[in-house]
């Protein structure tokens, strides 16, 4: 299957080369002037298929194939999903009905049997086409009605024009809306247009690449691709065209963001940290909480590297949940602090950055480096001590929220700048904090949430990426069950057990309000469900979500952290920086309405303790087989890289900025992140080529390419760089 969708406001020109003989047309012409079209059809295919030029229509492509190279006999049909071709004639037609319920009928037959045809739309136009004693060919598909076999609306053309067509075999389907067929705009009618524009298009078409590169990397001609991936002449070619233009849409992006990245570490040169000193030998091998992993040693050893290279560090870190990622964090902040040089640790939320604030306290234990904290609760009079201490120096690492990139927090010498849950930050907050000094300081993003490996390369190209992907020894793997909702009583009676174990508990739901249109429980009905089965004295239950006052969420929320509330019943607000290694289960309500990667998340909130802890993931009975299929992946795996595949398989990528929950980051027409990684490895290899030999593109033959890229990727797309 093949995607066929356009992308609005974004054009981009497929070596096009103006000659005399376009007459003046080229691919940003109009769709209006292509014959066929006209003004109406104009309107109406931009406001159904937004498509307003040529080149909108060229890159229309189809999103499956039917074979038009076989026939039938009418003995050997059945009812079947398929559309099928047969050959034979008309019998008989007549006129049925009246009103709106008029209909026509007729028999088609072969030397094998007879089948039954109706039409409901066109009557007039169809009837006037039936001729006696002419052989047609007739395609659609078959279905069985009152107990007969029939056709309902097929097509159908006079085997002589089949036979006098030069189509291609394998016959083009468009994605077309309910609209456009009212005005008998049809796939037949694309393909008719598509081939009359290949046709104009054809002397001034000319391929970006240079014979050479299309050879070694064993790409089709480009205008042989468009025709072919709109009328194939068999298998071998579609793929061949398809390859080619998947290939085009991959090797762009990736051209794009490595061309920016090389020109950047050009551009900034690095803080030189040479040393390693007192502060992170002393910790090493007086306060380190336990023995480091080999990932985590292999990553402190990349960004080490990046650190003493001359170049600014940008570099992503990612980390399943409880991988040891903060601890990474402060030991390179340490050789940061080892150099003279402070850091600065920015964290989405107040929660999350006292978090980091309490654990990363605890861990130097009475090491001399100085951490302080600022958020939007800082007191003022703190908070004119804090920027003091600061300006001179005193504060080696200072955690925070968003508060850390205001105009009146300025560093003695910033060095380090470490950002996590990136994603969960603007591009303009991220330029802000590391343009606190007048040389850009090293760049450490972290996220918890693991990214497949072709999305870190198209979304954070421009990024090194390093990978934690083992926990630290002694971690229990999370349990996790798939339950229904009717065995909430045994979920229940679970739930006192280990509250009498002094264990607490989460408990998740979806929504805050009541929905007339989801039928699934929201948080205050839970709520009061939850207080009824727990009832005070004996047990507290507190509530936590998005729509309460900061301060009152934050009592609420420390309450469970203390351990003088047993249950904490909240929405997704604690899917990231809740640490409570008390917490031993996790109760997902509604789960079927979560994705594969936040069902994650929130598993990870349990399991940081050494008791053994149990994820629990509610739904009806009555869910869909693919909600099925996503739900037991999470019982069968806790690795969070096979699940951001898995989830990448059946969402979607998304968008990096989190306004689009599906999809693909780019607006793909052909290509798919879930689904051509290796084309997409085979295009960054080939743009690294390229670039190592000639970094601006300057080079004659390099300059169509060039032209290529800036056309599809317009230089103000900035938002995938951190610094």
């Amino acid at each position: 299957m093949i995607q066929g969708h356009t992308f609005p406001n974004k054009k981009f020109y497929v070596g096009l080369q103006e000659t005399p003989l376009m007459t003046g047309k080229n691919l940003t012409t109009p769709l209006q002037f292509l014959k066929g079209v006209g003004e109406k059809r104009a309107e109406l295919f931009e406001e159904e298929l937004n498509l307003t030029t040529f080149e909108d229509l060229l890159h229309y492509y189809p999103f499956r194939y039917v074979d038009r190279s076989k026939f039938y006999t009418i003995s050997e049909l059945s009812a079947t999903p398929t559309q099928v071709q047969v050959k034979g004639r008309f019998t008989r037609s007549e006129l049925l009905g009246t009103g709106n319920k008029k209909r026509l009928t007729a028999r088609f037959t072969d030397n094998t049997g007879t089948v039954e045809c109706v039409w409901f739309k066109g009557l007039k136009y169809i009837s006037e086409q039936i001729k006696p004693g002419v052989d047609y060919v007739l395609f659609g598909k078959p279905s069985i009605f009152n107990n007969r076999l029939n056709f309902t609306h097929p097509e159908f053309e006079t085997l002589q024009t089949f036979l006098n067509k030069t189509a291609a075999p394998f016959t083009p389907v468009y994605p077309l809306t309910e609209k456009i067929k009212k005005f008998r705009i049809n796939a037949r009618v694309i393909q008719k247009l598509t081939r009359e524009l290949l046709q104009e298009l054809k002397p001034v078409i000319r391929d970006h690449y240079p014979e050479e590169f299309r050879k070694k990397y064993n790409l089709m001609h480009l205008y042989s691709a468009l025709q072919h991936v709109h009328f194939p002449e068999n298998m071998k070619t579609l793929e061949q065209a398809r390859f080619r233009l998947k290939f085009d849409e991959l090797f762009f992006i990736q051209l794009f963001i490595l061309k920016s990245k090389i020109k950047r570490e050009s551009a900034i040169k690095g803080i030189i940290f040479p040393n390693v000193g007192h502060f992170l030998n002393t910790f090493y091998k007086k306060h380190l909480p336990f023995e480091l992993t080999n990932a985590q040693k292999k990553v402190i050893k990349e960004m080490r590297h990046d650190m003493k290279s001359g170049l600014q560090m940008n570099r992503l870190l990612q980390g399943d949940v409880g991988s040891g990622k903060t601890l990474v964090a402060l030991m390179i902040a340490f050789i940061a602090a080892d150099n003279g040089y402070q850091s600065a640790l920015m964290a989405p939320t107040e929660i999350l950055a006292q978090q980091h604030y309490k654990s990363l306290r605890e861990m130097i234990g009475s090491l001399d480096y100085k951490i302080a904290l600022l958020t939007g609760s800082t007191k003022i009079k703190a908070r004119r001590e804090l920027h003091e201490k600061l300006r001179n120096g005193e504060i080696d690492l200072l955690i925070g929220t968003h508060a850390l990139i205001e105009d009146e927090v300025k560093f003695h010498k910033l060095g380090l700048v470490i950002i996590d849950e990136q994603h969960r930050f603007g591009v303009a907050q991220r330029a802000r904090l590391w343009r606190k000094d007048i040389q850009p300081p090293h760049v450490l993003v972290m996220t918890a949430t693991p990214i497949p490996r072709t999305l870190a390369l198209t979304v954070h190209g421009d990024l090194d990426v390093s990978v934690i992907d083992e926990l630290p020894p002694g971690r229990k793997p999370v349990e996790t069950h798939h339950r229904f909702e009717d065995k909430r009583a045994n979920i229940y009676k679970f739930m006192r057990q280990q509250i009498a174990q002094g264990r607490q508990i989460y408990v998740v739901f979806p929504l805050i309000q009541e929905s007339e249109k989801l039928d699934f429980q929201n948080l205050e009905a839970g709520y009061e469900r939850i207080t009824k089965a727990f009832p005070a004295p004996k047990y507290k239950t507190v509530m936590v979500h998005g729509q309460m006052k900061p301060d009152e969420k934050e009592e609420k929320m420390q309450q469970f952290v203390r351990n003088e509330a047993h249950i904490l019943v909240a929405t997704t607000v604690i899917e990231v920086g809740v640490n409570v290694p008390n917490a031993s289960i996790m109760i997902i309500e509604s789960a079927q309405r979560f994705g594969l990667s936040q069902l994650h998340q929130l598993r990870g909130r349990v399991g940081r303790g050494a008791a053994q802890s149990f994820c629990i993931l509610l739904s009806p009975y009555k869910i869909s087989q693919s909600t099925r299929q996503r739900l037991g992946i999470m019982t069968q795996t806790n690795d969070g890289f096979q699940i951001a595949e898995e989830d990448m398989k059946l969402r979607g990528p998304g968008n990096i900025d989190g306004t689009q929950q599906s999809g693909d980051p780019y607006d793909f027409k052909i290509a798919s992140l879930t689904q051509d990684q290796s084309i997409l490895i085979l295009a960054r290899q080939a743009a690294l080529e390229i670039l190592k030999k000639d970094p601006e593109l300057k080079e004659p033959v390099h300059k169509p390419i060039a032209k290529q890229m800036n056309q599809r990727h317009p230089k103000e797309i900035n938002w995938r760089q951190i610094s």
